[in-house]
């Protein structure tokens, strides 16, 4: 859960909420039918929108080991999981600690940036013909996070190469 939510609440036994903690609670609640309904829909519809991507991303980058696109989309999809996750739980330190944790080993050992480029382009496109509008824009923070991440671990790798 978002860590100002979990702060209101741990501190709920010596105090009633105030006004401005009202209104970030009452933020959470009004936006959580739509977080439900993106997740569950990035769940249950993973495949549709992960195949159509998998394969415009083989006819961009047709001289690509099919090796390396396949990782590159096992990353993406583990990279969309997480995001959907902090999506619903409305906390993007969720997403960013998960990621760090296993991202920097896979950068170093592949160099895919230059995929996940294209890769990361084609999701975002795709889902934005999945998902509402609403949707797309509680989602594109947590996926722009993550691509920032996945850039600045593949700038680490190469200027440590």
């Amino acid at each position: 859960m978002h860590p100002q939510l979990e702060a209101i609440f741990d501190d709920a036994e010596s105090r009633y909420l105030k006004q401005d903690e009202l209104h970030l609670l009452s933020q959470y609640v009004d936006s959580l039918p739509i977080r439900l309904n993106a997740y569950r829909t990035l769940r249950d519809r993973e495949l549709e929108i992960m195949q159509p991507v998998a394969d415009e991303l083989q006819t961009q980058l047709p001289n690509e080991k099919i090796e390396n696109l396949e990782r590159a989309i096992k990353t993406a999809m583990l990279t969309l999981r997480y995001c959907a996750m902090g999506l619903l739980l409305n906390d993007q330190s969720f997403a960013q600690d998960r990621l760090i944790s296993w991202l920097g080993g896979t950068m170093r050992l592949y160099n895919i940036q230059s995929i996940n480029t294209v890769l990361y382009r084609l999701v975002q496109q795709h889902l934005s013909q999945i998902l509402s509008p609403q949707e797309v824009n509680l989602l594109t923070p947590y996926l722009n996070a993550a691509e920032t991440l996945i850039r600045e671990q593949s700038l680490e790798t190469t200027s440590t190469q």
